[in-house]
């Protein structure tokens, strides 16, 4: 399109050029030849009168010869007229054809560009809105079209991440289970059930760890499509120190090294009594991979908050890792050769915010401590 206005342009530019040129040149060669053929005849003309004395009408001649000479005014002036007319017409003609390509053409060039990056895929390239064009409103769709795309991708992407993020969460509790049906099976085994009443609790146990299990994996189909912050939170009010007792009993699997600390009171609690296992499992877990040591657990409750406190007597997290301990797949520098993934802390701040708790890391001189506090049930 810029081509052929181009090519307009020039041929209109060309036509009014040789117009306002033929009125400098509108003789033709026959017509030139006739006025040199009587202006020599006119000087041999007073040539002759000269020599036969008649001075006056020779005069006259030369008079007359002079002024045929002289350019025609009128001729002369016409094209000035012409020339000064074919120069505003050429100021004319290229006015419009700045207007028309900075109004219309370069406009529809930005256009042309802003949707080929669009079809490649690149969303980072703005349109800047402008008033004084004619395309000045598709402008200002195309742009808002741009972000609103981007900001769906974004969305996709987040969504996509959550995702990711809640099946490797679910795949992580699942392990945690699994780990206590594999000690109380090694304790079968080693024949450590020595009483009929034993056998059926490490029976009972296993069942339970086993329904755990079935839970988690029906968490990891259904959330297999779904956002991070759709895992369900069931609270209910539960006595929470008999609870512990019963839970921790079962996590550690009577391990000699976990040490509880529990008052014998009755402190409600509004939780998710399955959330709250996950949240234990994960720290004790956590201090005995890493720690390696005795790991006292207690429980306070003061103006209605209760902490849960998990201490071992490892080297504890260096201070340098803290800010980002609980981001998800971040490891800290005392992982050393341990497997993991990287989610179980993170997992832990999740569930405890969104039962209304927070949770808190502090580095001791001898070992770590991490310490849950929930909100007591009225």
């Amino acid at each position: 399109m810029k081509g052929k206005l181009l090519r307009i342009t020039f041929l209109f530019a060309t036509v009014l050029i040789l117009i306002t040129g033929s009125f400098f040149f509108d003789y033709p060669i026959e017509k030139s030849e006739d006025i040199q053929s009587e202006q020599i005849i006119a000087v041999n003309e007073i040539e002759q009168l000269i020599r036969s004395g008649q001075y006056d009408i020779a005069t006259e001649k030369a008079e007359d010869l002079r002024k045929f000479m002289q350019p025609d005014e009128y001729k002369q002036e016409h094209s000035v007229k012409w020339s000064l007319l074919c120069f505003i017409s050429l100021i004319y003609l290229f006015s419009i054809l700045g207007y028309i390509y900075f109004s219309i053409l370069r406009p529809f060039d930005k256009l042309k560009k802003f949707s080929s990056s669009i079809a490649q895929g690149d969303f980072n390239l703005p349109l800047n809105y402008e008033r004084s064009n004619y395309f000045g409103e598709f402008t200002w769709a195309f742009d808002s079209m741009r972000r609103e795309i981007t900001k769906a991708r974004s969305c996709e992407r987040e969504a996509i991440e959550n995702n990711k993020t809640i099946i490797a969460t679910l795949s992580h509790d699942i392990k945690t289970p699994i780990s206590s049906i594999r000690a109380y099976a090694e304790g079968l085994e080693a024949n450590l059930d020595s009483t009929p009443e034993k056998r059926a609790r490490y029976l009972h146990i296993l069942m339970h760890k086993c329904d755990e299990v079935s839970k988690l994996t029906n968490d990891l189909f259904l959330h297999s499509l779904s956002d991070l912050d759709k895992l369900q939170i069931n609270a209910e009010v539960f006595e929470l120190c008999e609870f512990m007792r019963t839970a921790v009993s079962e996590i550690t699997a009577e391990q000699h090294n976990i040490h509880l600390d529990i008052p014998n009171d009755q402190i409600p609690v509004l939780a998710d009594k399955n959330r709250l296992i996950q949240i234990m499992e994960n720290l004790i877990n956590n201090a005995l991979k890493y720690a390696k040591s005795d790991i006292f657990i207690t429980l306070s409750i003061s103006n209605h908050i209760i902490k849960i406190s998990f201490r071992d007597y490892g080297t504890g997290i260096p201070d340098e890792d803290m800010p980002f301990i609980f981001d998800k797949f971040y490891r800290g520098r005392n992982c050393n050769t341990e497997q993991g993934s990287g989610l179980g802390l993170y997992i832990v701040k999740y569930l405890t915010e969104q039962m209304g708790g927070n949770i808190l890391l502090q580095n001791h001189s001898d070992g770590l401590e991490a310490i849950v506090t929930l909100s007591a049930a009225k």
